[in-house]
């Protein structure tokens, strides 16, 4: 069985997505109501809430095939303050890698470590926050390489999300998992131009990691709603006529357009500011119909929620999206347990890592490494 430390956990997302085949030693959040609902699914075992930067080696036992680690977005993204690595919220991967350094000078560190983070880190302080996350782990004897993988492939959700794996220097990679050469699928210009600004030691531990497609994605983002959603509401028609005002003339546009093709229709709307033809920062409502939701976020505030709109000829609904949608958004079955309260669940999901993206990247990626080391190791033995 292989097994592995779930650090920055939420919800247990990636636990989820790696699958049985995996054993957890340890998870670790700061959130108290995340840590709830981690535990109202998976149990007390292993969750030891509290900052990370609080934890010692002593609290991690044995030695892990895998640290997974989905440290803050918030300093990082392009919304974000830009603070970066130096931030309070994305600066928390130090205290992380301390504790990887740790596990090295104990003899026990992880095989591979995985980072997930928003696609902003690649261009975070012109490339240098991702360049000292290459430095860190080329330091600590680790070959590393990084994708950009967006939800959509697998769900009908618009989120490109950054994923660095790294594996143990001295570990015998599968000739299946390796490339000579970037993949256009999964490395777009940000990932080259983010090689750049490595030092010597990180380029010459960098690999270009083998991914291979996912299956056509079967699902349409009305697949996924609820036919009586629970914790939300049907707009009145003045809120929804609220929306429609709120439209530019193009947002418009594809409402009406909904409306003449006669057909069932189904879109998402995020409320942003924008500036007007003065520079004043308005507040639009942008929709989109491409069957695709939009990203989840965990923002404070209703223009950090998504709603959806319905259009059937003359009838136009409107209302948030339901916890157990945004659930279903990021791969969850209906089985698992989401806290009651509306935005503790919206917030859960939005901050979460989608599911079949980890399945994916464990299949192909990091199970055949994690085999192939312990094929060596017993050819050693």
């Amino acid at each position: 069985m292989r097994q592995f430390y779930e650090f920055f956990a939420g919800g247990g997302m990636a636990r989820l997505g790696l699958g049985n085949g995996w054993s957890c030693l340890f998870a670790n959040d700061l959130d108290e109501k995340k840590c709830a609902t981690y535990i109202r699914n998976w149990g007390s075992s292993e969750m030891c809430r509290g900052d990370v930067a609080d934890l010692t080696t002593d609290d991690l036992p044995g030695r892990a095939d895998l640290a997974w680690a989905s440290f803050p977005c918030q300093d990082l993204s392009l919304a974000g303050p830009g603070t970066g690595l130096d931030g309070e919220h994305s600066g928390t991967f130090w205290p992380f890698w301390r504790l990887i350094e740790g596990l090295r000078s104990e003899g026990r560190a992880p095989r591979v470590v995985v980072l997930e983070n928003v696609a902003g880190a690649l261009t975070s302080h012109r490339g240098r926050d991702f360049a000292a996350i290459g430095a860190a782990l080329a330091g600590a004897a680790y070959r590393f390489g990084a994708l950009v993988v967006d939800a959509e492939r697998f769900l009908p959700q618009s989120r490109p999300r950054l994923f660095v794996v790294a594996a143990d220097r001295t570990l015998p990679l599968p000739a299946s998992v390796r490339r000579s050469d970037p993949d256009p699928a999964w490395s777009p210009r940000s990932l080259h131009r983010a090689t750049t600004p490595l030092d010597r030691e990180s380029r010459s531990a960098w690999i270009w990691w083998r991914l291979p497609p996912p299956s056509p994605r079967r699902t349409e983002l009305a697949d996924l709603l609820e036919s009586d959603p629970k914790g939300v509401q049907w707009h009145s028609s003045a809120q929804t006529q609220r929306l429609l005002e709120l439209m530019t003339e193009v947002n418009r546009t594809k409402v009406e357009r909904a409306q003449q093709s006669g057909q069932l229709a189904v879109g998402t709307i995020y409320r942003r500011t924008r500036p007007d033809e003065l520079g004043v920062g308005r507040q639009r409502a942008e929709i989109r119909f491409d069957g695709i939701a939009g990203c989840l976020r965990t923002g404070s505030g209703g223009s950090s929620r998504q709603f959806i709109m319905v259009v059937h000829g003359r009838s136009i609904r409107s209302r948030l999206l339901s916890t157990r949608e945004a659930a279903r958004l990021m791969g969850l079955p209906d089985d698992y347990h989401l806290p009651q309260n509306y935005r503790e669940g919206y917030h859960l999901a939005g901050d979460g890592v989608v599911v079949p993206v980890v399945r994916h990247l464990a299949q192909h990626i990091l199970e055949p490494v994690v085999t192939s080391s312990g094929r060596a190791a017993l050819e050693a033995a």
